[in-house]
């Protein structure tokens, strides 16, 4: 989260389509959409470098200035090249400061866990970003989790991540599992004994006769 909400200087397009978008982006301009807020969408196009030092940083939500007037828009979607490369293509939404929205904020797990020291032990991460509702002022691009304090066998839960404000609410399980610490063995015989189930036996045919009254028949 930033305390100054930056600012980009954004142009009408007059034209769309792929071979004048391909012309604005050689420009050093990517297209984008602007709408939301019961406003028809306006095609726009931003200044490439300092958008994309800007997406780089986390940031999400922004100012635009739009031939002198200005309004507040959160990054809705990024559209990319055929290679997933590149951004082509920003979507922005309309927003008003004092609104609520949900967004997603990705866990960044940090210390050395001391569970970790102990023989064949590893850490798991089924997810790596909680989901919540926040001021739009309040986005989050990222959110600390200490692990240090964590032991063979602990778990944490979503329920467990300290929030940065008292105003963001967790939309996420609770119960979620976000880091958990388990000793190699016990995942590889976990997951020897589930091949095995799998593979034990033919299933049963409904309907069909046992081989004894086959056998009678």
């Amino acid at each position: 989260m930033t305390n100054t909400t930056p600012t980009l200087t954004a142009e009408k397009r007059e034209r769309t389509g792929s071979r004048y978008s391909r012309r604005l982006r050689d420009a050093g301009s990517l297209p984008a959409v602007v709408y939301g807020h019961k406003e028809e969408p306006v095609s726009i196009s931003v200044e490439t470098h300092a958008t994309m030092q800007y997406l780089q940083g986390g940031e999400k939500l922004f100012e635009l200035d739009l031939d002198g007037a200005k309004q507040h828009v959160l990054l809705k979607d990024l559209g990319y090249d055929y290679l997933g490369n590149n951004i082509i293509h920003i979507d922005f939404a309309r927003v008003s400061l004092d609104e609520r929205v949900d967004t997603k904020a990705h866990l960044a797990f940090v210390g050395e866990a001391v569970g970790l020291k102990e023989s064949g032990a590893i850490m798991m991460h089924p997810i790596n970003d909680i989901e919540l509702n926040v001021l739009i002022t309040n986005l989050p691009d990222h959110i600390d989790v200490d692990v240090s304090a964590m032991e063979v066998g602990d778990v944490l839960h979503a329920s467990d991540v300290k929030l940065p404000l008292d105003t963001m609410k967790l939309i996420t399980d609770p119960d979620a599992i976000i880091a958990q610490i388990v000793l190699k063995a016990v995942v590889d015989d976990d997951a020897e004994a589930e091949e095995v189930s799998t593979e034990g036996g033919s299933p049963e045919v409904i309907g069909e006769k046992p081989a004894d009254e086959k056998k009678a028949d």
